[in-house]
């Protein structure tokens, strides 16, 4: 997981808390697998997702 450039590990039953605004990305690590959920408050809109 990356928050604003500041990388941490994820383990199974984390919890995250993006703050609004800020850039993020998770990746699935070396067993490649990657299973999350996302709840998002203000509801989630295409228009704020940024590929690079």
């Amino acid at each position: 997981m990356e928050i604003d450039g500041e990388r941490a590990s994820v383990l199974p039953g984390d919890a995250v808390l993006i703050p609004p605004g800020a850039r993020h990305q998770v990746r699935a690590g070396a067993a490649g697998e990657l299973r999350f959920f996302c709840c998002c408050a203000p509801p989630y809109r295409r228009e704020d997702t940024y590929f690079e």
